[in-house]
């Protein structure tokens, strides 16, 4: 049964995550004080109807007397009135002080209980296998991370407490009644189960429709966090329309259920106001039956009298709007247990491969087994089980022996490393490691005797210090196991901190301890190993800067030496280098590749090399094809034979000298880039190359780099100050459309509103007709008249309430929706120097769509609605009693002030908590999201405890002050209660005094008082919203500035795109002319010619570290349809040229003119649309090849699946797609993980292909290509500029690859210090002699 399983589900959900005895306290008394401070009530009603009774005998008196009491009378009933005031107020002290209690202890069990889950969640998900996370997407675990876990939190904080209260209220309420008048009681019983089926379905409902929602919200969060990490492909191919497509068709899914969860929610709760009002009409015709009889009988003295009836009436009737009260926070609990199913899933999972664990076989000594050996093994990918990789290859790799691995792009090379670091298991077949099949193994244990570096490699979002340190958290060697504990502790990121605050680092260690000492000398001494000391010391901060997340902050070719330098500072026994230096120039290759033969000896190193001028030194090489083993030997051996490996020999050999290529990632093993994130800077940054040494973005992060440890750079986005007026005028144009629905809701809201003070009318005639001083004729006919408006007022509630919560929350999805994508828009009409500007990161910008929309979404109908309607009720109250009775009404208002202050003390406690911390939250998910994109890094080092540690850090700040705030913000709360019932005990002794002196009759006094009664408790029940209100307006005013520096502006419906190609493009008219021209001609732009580019003094420097200046006076000219390079050695300024080319960040002096106009001096960017960009990391987006490839087509263009075939097929790619099982309708992955490194960068060659650009920009388009793809790419450019039309500037580490060049520009320190053809630059520059010398393979 649904209900049994959602409140098993919710019991599961408050008692997971393993509480400690101190939680398990904090529950306890939350449970018993919660039930507790609903017992009070009941019993206050118990008194209001003895009041009563003393009340309706002072009116018969004086009706009987026409006279008013005598003054010992008077003073008589004075004092038995006041006997019962003070018992209420003694009673309204105990209420005070377990509200406090159960608030309080709610909400901090809510917060810890988050607070554990998230740990939880996170250590499970890290210890799951890496081929988990192929169908994962990094927003998806950020989605739950963040939006999950606050609606976890919101449905197990104080709103508990108030749901238990209102339920201790109503059992008692019904044991005070069955006492009282159980015939009447009786009656009313059948309250219960009507208000329990609508409850369930209405729940099941809501439940399922909330369900769905988050599902196509997160997948909608993970389209978006995609782009935001590839933001520079996204501008340079202006993709931002097609992306924003898909992202809003996933946002429109979940709007669709919106709707439905809207009319869900107002049927609901329109039938709980129905049931609640008609149960009132029914209670009192039924209350003047009773009454009629006892006063023809007159037996008022022994039996029921109007003081019970009524004390039975008001305590049934309240306890059942407490329940209707209660309503709106049913939908958080069914939502917290959905979002808790959906975790728990994760959280259940047993990992295949768990890198935590302590099973398996541990090796005393490893080097007396033998290496690894493969039998006849078989493999596959999981998330693509048709494509076989490794085809039954039975090798052996030997200990202390230097074993390559070779072959084509793709042929399952990067799958072996994969495997004998046990990311992967076989398929079939069996891995033996020391003689033991791998499965049997401890894989930690494994894993410490392995160093992998990786073809992509990770770095994480922590200081150059602390990633090369990362090495040692899981040594074999017991040299290193009493560094563990600095490693995984504070330490070093103190120790960076203070670095970046300019101290020394040495010092700073010497300060912190021997072991401090020690590994920072370890962390120095590998980088030198790996030629990165060099660069990390002209860094301003030295070892203390902060990589930013993935380490885009450093060029490509840094990073792949600090990640050399983090898997040599360990000393492995086994070393796994998957093209290691793909991404370095020449003399820094040569100079590892010297460290690592040097180091080599006597340990065993297994290389995957494309540039076989790195393995020739190997004592086997293993040439691959296609998943099989075509030959194997040394190379003296392989070159005789004269078979695969000597044809891939040869056609890296350049006709002077041999080059081979550079950078080659191999292959195929589903690399996971996902890590990548954030390669949006590098692209456009350095990358590898031209890193000056940090490349902007890092820039970026300089001026966060000071801060402290624990935060080492992203900040949250600042929450604007917007005025509550700024913030609606921002959001009325968004409101506009809607406004028919709006002023129909709130007309809806204003009768909920209104019906309360309608009610009070009613009830307050209702009690004075039914006075024992009538005659029971009388009573009886006024009893079925009330009894018949209450029914009248159950009517009208019911379609109030309907169209007030379906209006508001069909408003609100429209609305969310609409922000949404606004905002989606707007960051991609910002350029690359915004996003990388005031430590703007990805994570942090994707939170402006989850969490401040999710925020916004919270504040939906059911919330305006609430606070309209209790707004609406406050004012009618309050003109209506002061026409009824001013007397009463100005003594019960004296204290309106108090409970209005109380409230709004706890919305400004709750905002400043939220301003303090919101950065911390975004920090720690963007430290978990980082954690599963780099899977693959964090499992290889078995960093799984240090970024456990890391993420605990980053919140420790909020968890310490949330007992504090917790604190205050209960006290508030509880205010509001304990004034509301100061009020009635305050009104029953003022309002009897006026009775006894015949200034006011009972009937008044009733009205005023249930009115102004109910208005103070709606009040208090308000400012249980208050958390929702405090955190949607600081989103609220982050979203308006950010859609605000947006085109379009704030506005109700999406409107469509401008032209996309630039954000306001004037000669977009003309670009698009030109476009149909180059169409109608059939394909490349044969009829006009190719651009011509040229820079004229350009200088530089990344916005970040306006200090460090990357181009100095750069002038060069590329001329029309030719094929131009830049060559050089890393960090020379080579990418940054070609950002400056695409307008992607503005030069500080010079100019840049591509084709004749000066591309710095305007915003336009329409230009874009005949340039197509292959940036050095190929990123592809989660979709279908097919999609991928459209997205290089100019904007507000759609290309045939033809002219994407023609495109692949010049890019050699065509035949690999085809040969999949979909062909070009298969999934690419997130990021694009079921491609190997090859494909993937062919892929992004089609990409740019299909644009049929006048301007081919190629950032090391080779490098991760075999030597016969590249041949085949080769061939493929020189159809490409034989249709005439099109200039192509490539950067090469690979002379292979830009031999033919007309034009070779040798760029050193951000001047162009030669050029020439190749053959002219052989003769007179020794520099590019020696470059060509190195990429030599001896044949």
């Amino acid at each position: 049964m649904k209900f049994v399983s959602t409140l098993s589900g919710y019991i599961s959900l408050i008692l997971s995550s393993n509480p400690s005895p101190s939680d398990i306290g904090t529950l306890v008394v939350a449970v018993i004080s919660s039930i507790a401070s609903g017992v009070p009530f009941p019993i206050i009603g118990i008194f209001f109807g003895q009041l009563l009774n003393d009340f309706n005998e002072v009116t018969c008196v004086e009706e009987a007397t026409s006279a008013p009491p005598t003054a010992d009378e008077a003073a008589a009933y004075q004092s038995g009135i006041n006997d019962k005031v003070l018992m209420i107020f003694y009673l309204a002290i105990a209420q005070f002080v377990t509200i406090y209690a159960h608030l309080f202890c709610w909400t901090l069990y809510g917060a810890r209980l988050s607070n554990r889950l998230r740990d939880n969640y996170l250590s499970q998900l890290l210890r799951q296998e890496p081929s988990y996370f192929d169908g994962l997407p990094a927003g998806e675990v950020a989605s739950r991370l963040s939006q999950d876990m606050q609606t976890i939190r919101s449905g197990t904080s104080e709103k508990v407490g108030i749901c238990l209260s209102s339920l201790s209220f109503f059992i008692t309420a019904y044991i005070v009644a069955f006492i009282k008048d159980y015939e009447l009681a009786a009656t009313l019983i059948w309250l219960i189960p009507a208000y329990f089926i609508m409850s369930f379905v209405g729940s099941h409902y809501i439940e399922k429709y909330a369900g769905l929602m988050t599902d196509y919200a997160a997948k909608a969060a993970s389209i978006a966090s995609e782009a935001l990490n590839n933001v520079v492909v996204v501008q340079a191919f202006g993709a931002n329309g097609k992306l924003e497509d898909k992202f809003a068709a996933a946002l429109g899914d979940s709007k669709r259920e919106g709707l439905k969860k809207a009319a869900a929610v107002g049927i609901q709760s329109g039938v709980l106001y129905f049931i609640a009002y008609g149960a009132n009409g029914l209670a009192f015709w039924k209350g003047s039956r009773h009454i009629a009889d006892a006063v023809a009988g007159r037996e008022y003295t022994g039996g029921v009298s109007v003081g019970s009836t009524f004390t039975v009436i008001f305590i049934l009737i309240e306890a059942t709007l407490l329940l209707s009260q209660v309503a709106p926070f049913v939908h958080l609990f069914t939502a917290a247990v959905a979002s808790y199913r959906k975790l728990k899933e994760e959280i259940d999972r047993a990992s295949l491969i768990d890198g935590t664990s302590d099973t398996g076989i541990k090796f005393d000594d490893a080097s007396n087994g033998d290496g690894f050996e493969f039998r006849d093994v078989s493999f596959t990918y999981p998330s693509r089980p048709e494509v076989t990789v490794l085809d039954h290859i039975s090798i052996r790799i030997p200990l202390n022996k230097h074993t390559a691995i070779v072959g084509l792009s793709g042929s399952g090379k990067s799958t072996i490393a994969s495997l004998a670091t046990r990311l992967y298991d076989v398929t079939g077949g069996s891995l033996l490691f020391g003689g033991h099949d791998i499965k049997e193994l401890n894989v930690r244990d494994l894993r410490s005797r392995i160093s992998l570096v990786q073809q992509e490699p990770n770095l994480l979002d922590r200081s150059l210090l602390e990633n090369i340190a990362h090495g040692l958290v899981n040594s074999h060697s017991p040299a290193h196991e009493h560094l563990k504990k600095v490693i995984l502790g504070p330490t070093l990121a103190e120790l960076a901190a203070e670095v970046r605050e300019g101290a020394n680092l040495m010092e700073a260690a010497e300060k912190r301890g021997a072991d401090v000492v020690e590994l920072v000398t370890l962390a120095r001494d590998a980088a030198k190993l790996a030629d990165a000391d060099d660069f990390i010391s002209k860094l301003q901060h030295g070892y203390g800067t902060v990589v930013g997340s993935a380490g885009r902050l450093i060029s490509g070719g840094q990073k792949q030496r600090v990640s050399l330098a983090r898997a040599l500072i360990k000393d492995p026994a086994v070393l796994v280098l998957d093209e290691a230096t793909a991404a370095l120039d020449s003399s820094s290759e040569d100079r590892i590749q010297k460290a690592i033969n040097k180091i080599s000896t006597g340990r065993t190193v297994l290389t995957i090399a494309h540039r076989l001028s790195t393995v020739t030194g190997a004592d086997n090489i293993i040439v691959m094809h296609k998943g099989k083993i075509v030959e194997e030997g040394d190379h003296a051996t392989l070159m005789q034979k004269g078979g695969a490996y000597a044809d891939l020999v040869n056609l890296q050999t350049l006709r002077h000298a041999p080059s081979t290529a550079d950078s080659n990632k191999p292959v195929e093993s589903s690399d996971v880039v996902k890590s990548r994130p954030s390669y949006e800077i590098t692209e456009s940054q350095p990358t590898d190359d031209d890193d000056e040494s940090i490349t902007p973005e890092k820039a970026a992060a300089a001026p966060s780099e000071s801060a402290p440890a624990e935060e080492s750079g992203e900040p949250e986005p600042p929450t604007p100050a917007k005025s509550l007026w700024a913030l609606v005028k921002g959001y009325a144009p968004a409101l506009r459309p809607h406004l028919l629905v709006i002023i129909l809701a709130l007309i809806g809201s204003s009768l909920v509103g209104g019906a309360f003070s309608g009610e009070a009318v009613i009830f307050g005639n209702t009690v004075g007709a039914l006075n024992i001083c009538k005659s029971p004729e009388d009573i009886r006919k006024s009893g079925s008249f009330f009894g018949l408006m209450f029914f009248v007022l159950a009517v009208v509630e019911f379609f109030a309430n309907v169209v007030s919560w379906t209006g508001f929350g069909w408003v609100t999805e429209k609305i969310v929706y609409s922000v949404r994508v606004l905002s989606f828009r707007s960051l991609f009409e910002q350029d690359i120097q915004w996003h990388q500007s005031e430590g703007r990161s990805p994570a942090m910008l994707l939170s402006y769509i989850t969490r401040d929309g999710n925020a916004l979404a919270g504040l939906s109908g059911s919330v305006i609605g609430t606070l309209f309607s209790i707004t609406v009720n406050l004012i009618v109250a309050i003109v209506m009693t002061h026409i009824i009775s001013w007397r009463i009404a100005l003594v019960c208002l004296a204290l309106v002030p108090l409970l209005l202050g109380a409230g709004l003390m706890e919305l400004r406690i709750l905002g400043k908590f939220e301003e303090q911390h919101e950065s911390a939250y975004t920090k720690s998910v963007d430290i978990g999201t980082e954690a599963i994109t780099s899977i693959k890094t964090v499992a290889a080092l078995s960093l799984e405890e240090e970024t456990l540690n890391t993420y605990r850090r980053s919140l420790k700040a909020p968890r310490k002050d949330t007992f504090k705030v917790t604190l205050q913000a209960s006290l508030c709360q509880a205010m509001t209660y304990f004034f509301g019932n100061c009020v009635n005990a305050l009104a029953y002794w003022w309002g009897g005094k006026q009775i006894i002196a015949g200034n006011t009759s009972t009937t008044e006094f009733l009205i005023v008082v249930f009115s102004l009664l109910v208005s103070a408790l709606l009040w208090s029940q308000m400012f249980a919203l208050a958390p929702e209100l405090s955190s949607a307006r600081s989103a609220m005013a982050r979203i308006l500035s950010l859609i605000e520096i947006g085109s379009d502006q704030m506005q109700g419906h999406v409107p469509p795109r401008k032209s996309l190609s630039s954000s306001s493009s004037p000669s977009s008219s003309t670009s698009s002319v030109e476009e149909k021209t180059l169409e109608s001609s059939g394909g490349r732009a044969s009829s006009t010619k190719g651009a011509s580019v040229s820079f004229k003094d350009v200088t530089f420097a990344y916005p970040a570290r306006p200090d460090a200046q990357v181009l100095k006076g750069l002038s060069l000219t590329i001329q029309p349809s030719t094929f131009c390079a830049l060559v050089g050695p890393s960090g020379a300024g080579k990418s940054t040229t070609i950002s400056l080319i695409e307008r992607l960040y503005v030069p500080a002096s010079g100019s840049v003119v591509v084709d004749g106009k000066d591309v710095t001096k305007s915003r336009d960017v329409s230009f874009r649309d005949t340039i197509a960009l292959v940036p050095q990391e190929s990123m592809l987006f989660e979709g279908t090849v097919e999609f991928n490839l459209s997205l290089g087509a100019r904007p507000g263009q759609t290309v045939s699946l033809d002219e994407i075939k023609e495109a692949c097929k010049l890019a050699n790619i065509h035949d690999v797609i085809e040969a999949l099982p979909e062909g070009y309708q298969t999934l690419c992955g997130p990021n694009g993980t079921r491609f190997s490194g090859g494909q993937k960068q062919r892929l992004s060659i089609a990409r740019a292909l299909v644009r049929k650009p006048r301007l081919l920009i190629l950032d090391e388009p080779t490098s991760a290509l075999d030597a016969e793809s590249e041949r085949l790419l080769q061939d493929g450019l020189d159809k490409v500029k034989a249709g005439g039309g099109v200039t192509v500037v490539a950067i090469a580490h690979r002379l292979h690859t830009i031999r033919k060049a007309d034009c070779i520009f040798l760029i050193e320190d951000g001047k162009c210090a030669d050029r020439g053809t190749h053959e002219e630059l052989l003769e007179r520059s020794a520099r590019y002699r020696e470059n060509v010398m190195r990429q030599t393979v001896a044949s």
